[in-house]
């Protein structure tokens, strides 16, 4: 199931019926449908898409799938711009671009709210992607996008982030989901590589066999054309994710099908989700032309792709 002529471009291997959504997919009318958060609850692969409707206000939908490739996308969104509240000030004008991460029990969202005054990291919770709670804002103002760790980092809850202007990721802790300190800074652009001017944490951590946490990045390179955005991957230290072990110096998917290269948003890869399961990693990725699409991989090719590219430079 995953297109060969793609085999020895990228590790990322594109699945052969990309895109598996797109706006012709949908029950309803809408602007844009881009990024998704995945993950699999009860035997069921979800998708958290960013859907922007005929007012230019985005919204969280769910989608569903049995195979994780064929998925329905419910017809009212699981998360809202609050129009009460302390959060109506800041999401007014609405909320993407999510990420789940589950601790424990808890499935926790983080997504960014947009407004007048910029740009916020939210959090929300949900048990069984029925009923979700907003937590707060997490974030000092204008950072356009994180992630929690999956487990807590010496007895505390771990963040990463990306300020909006910085373009660099940054490691926060907290003992309470709500007030945030320790901040460092782990990764910052490379000038002469493939993210030379932004990187971003794309989905959240994964701790692999050997103790260490895989972290799925964006990476931008502006050109003479417009951005470039594609993905990369770097291995975090298993005691101190502060600290990066190796790097990927070439990404594992770059823009290249036509969907990917023309759009509305073009030469766009973005990440949001993954799912990790025995055998392979599902990466789930939104596009240029306003649609989801699906590329594969297994750790083991990650991790040969991380050592072998850091020895070619």
């Amino acid at each position: 199931m995953i297109a060969k002529k793609n085999k020895q471009r990228d590790i990322i291997h594109r699945w052969e019926g990309n895109p598996i959504i797109t706006l012709d997919d949908l029950s309803f009318r809408c602007a844009d449908i881009c990024n998704a958060a995945a993950v699999k609850f009860d035997n069921i692969y979800l998708l958290l898409i960013t859907i922007e409707d005929l007012r230019g206000i985005k919204s969280l939908y769910l989608a569903r799938s049995l195979d994780g490739y064929r998925f329905s996308v419910d017809e009212k969104p699981f998360i809202t711009p609050s129009t009460a509240g302390p959060f109506e000030k800041y999401e007014k004008r609405g909320i993407a671009d999510s990420k789940i991460t589950q601790i424990d029990d808890i499935f926790y969202i983080t997504y960014i709210a947009g407004s007048e005054y910029g740009f916020r990291l939210a959090l929300a919770e949900t048990k069984d992607f029925k009923k979700v709670k907003k937590r707060g804002f997490i974030s000092e103002p204008d950072s356009k996008g994180g992630v929690l760790f999956p487990e807590k980092i010496n007895g505390k809850f771990a963040k990463l982030e990306m300020p909006h202007d910085g373009g660099r990721i940054w490691i926060s802790y907290s003992d309470d989901l709500v007030y945030w300190g320790g901040y460092s800074e782990i990764m910052s652009p490379r000038g002469g590589f493939w993210d030379f001017h932004k990187v971003g944490p794309a989905v959240p951590p994964i701790r692999v066999a050997d103790g260490r946490w895989l972290l799925i990045y964006y990476g931008v390179k502006n050109t003479s054309a417009g951005s470039l955005s594609r993905i990369g991957v770097v291995f975090l230290d298993s005691e101190d994710p502060s600290i990066v072990v190796a790097r990927t110096n070439v990404p594992i998917i770059s823009p290249r099908e036509i969907y990917e290269r023309v759009g509305d948003v073009p030469n766009t890869v973005c990440v949001c989700g993954a799912i990790f399961e025995e055998d392979k990693i599902m990466l789930y990725y939104g596009v240029a032309r306003s649609c989801i699409c699906l590329g594969m991989t297994t750790l083991d090719e990650l991790v040969e792709h991380c050592i072998a590219s850091e020895k070619e430079f």
